[in-house]
This record gives C-alpha cells, sequence and structure tokens, in this order.
C-alpha cells in the first residue's frame, strides 16, 4: 500500500512539473531553419516556456521528435507511426503555435479553410481551438525551395498582392504577423501577460514626473499615392510608420480590404479616387 502511495504521488509530482511549464510548437520548413532561431528558444526557457520543433518532410508529411506526421488523404491509411498524432491533433499539446515562413499555397489554403497540408491543418485545428498562431510578416510567401529552384527572392507583384490578401483573411480569423525577430517576445506576452504588464510598468511610474514641454505635432503630408491593385492592412501600418498622411489616392480599380479600411477610418485619413489613365 505505501509503494503505490510513493509511486502515485510521484506521479502526481511529475504532473504538475509539467503543468506548470507551457509549450508552444515552432514549424519549419527544413531542418536547418531552426538554428537562427536559437536565441528565440533561450527567451522561452528564460520565462518558463518549453518548445518543441517541428519539420515539414513534404507538403503532407512532417517530423516532430522521432514520429512521422502524415495528413491521410481519402481512402489512405497512415501506418508507418501508429504512436504519432494526426496533425489536426498535433495542437492539442500546446499553448499555441510559432510559424516564422509561411508560402503562398498554405497561406492560401488555411485562409480558405482548406486541408491536405501539415501547415493548414495546423493552423485550422490551433485557431479552432482558440490558440494563437504567430507567423512571421517579414516573409517573401516563396519557400526556400522554390528560392533555390527559380533562382528569385521575391514573388512578382500580381502574386504579391494575392499573398497580402490571404494574410488579410488569416488576421480576420485571429492569426497574428509579427517580425521574425520577435516572435518569441509576442509568444511569452500570450502565454504570461503579467510579464508584458512588468514590462509596461516603469511607464506608470515615469507619469509621475511633471510633463515635458508639448512639442508641436508632425503635420502629415497632405496625400500618399497608392499604384498598386489591393490595399492591405499590413500596407497602411508600413506607410504610417515610414510617414504619417491625412488622405490615400487610390484608382477606382483599387480594392482595399475591410480590416485597411478600418485603420485608414480609425486615423481619420480620407480616400480619394484618381481618374484611370
Amino acid at each position: 500500500m505505501e509503494i503505490k502511495q510513493m509511486v502515485e504521488a510521484i506521479v502526481r509530482e511529475i504532473l504538475n512539473q509539467q503543468a506548470k511549464r507551457p509549450k508552444v510548437l515552432y514549424l519549419f520548413y527544413d531542418s536547418t531553419a531552426h538554428e537562427a532561431f536559437i536565441d528565440h528558444f533561450i527567451a522561452l526557457n528564460i520565462h518558463g516556456i518549453d518548445h518543441d520543433l517541428m519539420f515539414l518532410d513534404g507538403e503532407a508529411s512532417c517530423w516532430l521528435g522521432k514520429h512521422k506526421i502524415e495528413c491521410a488523404g481519402r481512402g489512405q491509411t497512415i501506418a508507418s507511426d501508429e504512436f504519432a498524432p494526426a496533425p489536426i491533433e498535433v495542437p492539442l499539446a500546446y499553448e499555441g503555435i510559432v510559424i516564422p515562413e509561411i508560402d503562398l499555397d498554405n497561406a492560401a489554403r488555411a485562409a480558405l479553410g482548406m486541408k491536405g497540408t501539415i501547415v493548414s491543418e495546423i493552423i485550422f485545428s490551433t485557431l479552432v481551438q482558440n490558440k494563437f498562431v504567430l507567423i512571421g510578416e517579414d516573409i517573401s510567401g516563396l519557400k526556400k525551395a522554390d528560392r533555390r529552384t527559380l533562382q528569385t527572392l521575391t514573388l512578382p507583384t500580381p502574386y504579391r498582392n494575392l499573398f497580402d490578401y490571404y494574410k488579410m483573411e488569416l488576421q480576420m480569423y485571429g492569426v497574428e504577423f509579427a517580425p521574425s525577430k520577435q516572435l518569441a517576445e509576442k509568444a511569452v506576452s500570450k502565454i504570461r501577460p503579467e510579464i508584458l504588464k512588468a514590462l509596461e510598468a516603469p511607464e506608470t511610474l515615469e507619469s509621475s514626473a511633471p510633463p515635458a514641454p508639448a512639442s508641436a505635432p508632425e503635420p502629415a503630408s497632405e496625400a500618399i499615392r497608392y499604384e498598386g491593385k489591393l490595399v492591405s492592412a499590413e500596407w497602411v501600418q508600413r506607410e504610417l510608420r515610414n510617414r504619417p498622411f491625412c488622405s490615400l489616392q487610390i484608382g477606382r480599380k483599387t480594392i482595399i480590404s475591410a480590416l485597411a479600411q478600418d485603420m485608414l477610418k480609425d486615423k481619420g485619413i480620407q480616400i480619394e479616387y484618381m481618374a484611370e489613365r
């Protein structure tokens, strides 16, 4: 009886220790991409957050530790690894998913709610469970393999506009984009919001000091002209960081995403339609 109680106590202690350490999953397109994110893993560990690494072995298969996870198509049975979870089950064990880089194909699938790839199924499952999905925003939309094969670094403008549209759609579903260098910091703020509050605390102390003389606000430029076909929320954010403006001039055939419209309205920026040339 005493042995049974001791074993039960040990098991409970192990489970309690595991419960105290939340975990996130980093999803990479190849087995070497994680080397650039060593600092991320150190930062997570400092804040008491564990992480696992998943490496894609193709569009429909990946490796999580020693387990090979595969998407099963209609009529197919995966028997190569009976202990591996299905892609849709993977997010159950994590607080959230971090994807440093996503390509046009997987962004389209995830935005349209389509399955069939590891990335799209994991994003779908994570969002359905109301967990966070973080994706790097400073990305080209091309896989490393495609860049190497095609010897190009960026998508052409039409595909780039389409990629921005899918990113905007993903944001509407709850996906968040952030610079790749800040993904770990963003994940920490999601899991341990008290840390974020502690970082913001010094600002409240400074507020007790006498206010500095107010300087005249920097005047906004009168107008900015956009020549593209799609005004995305990401583009609006980027332009507002670079230079303030009070009106946006676009062509009559230019599309403005719903999120971009809300941002422009909140900032009081007027939209002016130009005559087509």
